[in-house]
């Protein structure tokens, strides 16, 4: 069997090579695969004798970053180990490449932490629960994606005060749901696969009962709260009245409207630009939500700081309005740059970091916005720049992971393995890795202790960042 078998249905290319095996040619190659790196081999993690310095590779990351906004991501990485976890995919990524890793390949989601899971709002109005951030999303080992969501568990566990024993079970049971749901994947059809999807309803009939009625209870009421999430809730909270016209109310500095920093003709060409994105951005639609997007009509723009990684990143709100004042569509243009695995798994083959995002995202999700598209926009000083366009909020709901009790973040973390497991199925060789897991606890006690060693690198790192502010190296700026 040749080496592009073994790797499974993932190129480097931005293609599908599905090898047309049959289940059990599927299988046998998952559980070859133990041959070349022993599921026992995922438990350890060693700094490398010359690990690159942390810091130096956050400074790298954001030399393409707005200048201004690099020192609210130092601070919002600051907070605690987990929150500096949540910005630093760049240096797992680079630890990563050092360790012991899977052939079977899959589409990552790149930054697959507790935070980037949460509920939205799909085409056909049901709330779902899925993976909802792809800007590092690249073909690679599953394993990554795997390892980056337990060590989240495990730092999580550790600022919520749980003990070692509670966050190794934690950690155990989110990787054993990964492994068993991969199985049940392995034996459904590729349409079933395709069909998967976990709605509210089902997170409730199949988890509810055990996390306690007094939880279950609030978060009905903050699903239900999220179902006011939408264009409309934005426009109330986020617009005002100004001679007449809706404007972005001004929020600085994590929301600047355009007219704050630009006047006269800059601003007149900042706004040309963002039509000509919006133009250009339509033709990445589908036909039928193309036509939708033109009933639209451009008001407003503002720029806005987003999450932790991503601070730094350019992204926009602009507010478009439909047949009246009273029909408005808040979309977010984000900025997107290289993945961070690109350095150690081999450039995107899409020329666009905005459509690679997307089509990541299209692939891994069970259903995905409705205005979710891409575009390259020249700006300022002719630089070229990659953005991904979706809608601001659109019933969004994320689950406040410091106050998860042991019960509620083991079940929230069956939640995440289940629905990491459904997303690799979709693009990767389920019957393989499932094969390669088997239906031992091998893996998921290897991930546990890795979780474990990792999570110690990460407060180490966390401590380096803490000292390189305290000693000038590099500027924070908490509370924002």
């Amino acid at each position: 069997m040749d080496r592009s078998s073994i790797e499974g249905s993932v190129t480097g290319m931005g293609e599908w090579a599905m090898p047309h095996l049959s289940a059990e040619e599927r299988a046998a190659r998952g559980k070859a695969t133990r041959a070349e790196i022993p599921r026992a081999a995922h438990a350890t993690w060693e700094a490398p004798p010359h690990r690159p310095d942390p810091i130096a590779l956050l400074e790298e990351q954001v030399k393409t970053r707005v200048p201004e906004l690099v020192p609210i991501r130092y601070g919002r990485m600051l907070v605690s180990p987990f929150t500096f976890y949540r910005g630093a995919a760049y240096i797992m990524a680079s630890d990563l490449a050092t360790a012991p890793r899977s052939a079977l390949r899959v589409q990552l989601c790149g930054d697959a932490h507790l935070s980037n899971f949460g509920v939205f709002g799909s085409p056909e109005r049901r709330m779902m629960f899925d993976i909802n951030d792809f800007d590092e999303t690249l073909p690679g080992p599953w394993d990554w994606d795997v390892k980056r969501l337990a060590a989240s568990l495990e730092l999580a566990g550790r600022d919520n005060g749980l003990s070692k024993s509670a966050r190794s079970d934690i950690v155990q049971t989110t990787v054993r749901e990964y492994r068993e749901a991969m199985r049940n994947f392995g034996q459904l059809g590729n349409l079933d696969v395709w069909y998967a999807s976990l709605d509210t309803e089902q997170v409730f009939h199949q988890f509810g009962s055990r996390v306690g009625h007094k939880r279950l209870h609030v978060t009905e009421h903050n699903l239900a709260k999220a179902r006011t999430k939408d264009s409309i809730h934005a426009y109330e909270k986020l617009t005002h009245e100004v001679g007449g016209r809706r404007r972005i109310i001004s929020d600085p500095p994590l929301i600047v409207p355009m007219d704050e920093f630009l006047k006269g003709p800059a601003r007149e060409q900042l706004e040309q630009q963002v039509r000509e994105l919006l133009r250009g951005y339509r033709s990445t639609l589908e036909a039928d939500r193309r036509h939708l997007l033109e009933e639209y009509d451009f008001a407003d723009m503002a720029h806005k700081v987003v999450g932790v990684g991503s601070v730094g990143a350019r992204a926009w709100i602009l507010l478009l309005l439909g047949r009246d004042n009273k029909d408005p569509l808040f979309l977010q243009a984000k900025e997107a740059h290289a993945s961070a695995l690109e350095p150690f798994l081999g450039k995107s083959g899409y020329p666009n970091s905005g459509q690679r995002v997307v089509v990541g995202q299209r692939l891994m999700q069970a259903a995905s916005d409705i205005f979710l598209g891409w575009q390259r926009v020249k700006g300022t000083g002719g630089i070229e720049r990659d953005f991904y366009v979706r809608q601001l909020r659109d019933w969004k709901f994320s689950v406040d992971i410091a106050s998860l009790d042991r019960a509620a973040l083991t079940t929230y973390g069956s939640l995440c393995g289940w629905t990491l497991a459904r997303a690799h199925a979709r693009s990767g060789d389920r019957i393989a890795i499932a094969a390669y897991l088997g239906k031992g606890d091998s893996f998921d006690k290897a991930t546990a202790a890795f979780a474990s060693a990792y999570a110690d690198q990460t407060e180490r790192d966390h401590q380096a960042l803490v000292a390189a502010v305290k000693n000038g190296r590099i500027q924070a700026e908490t509370g924002v």
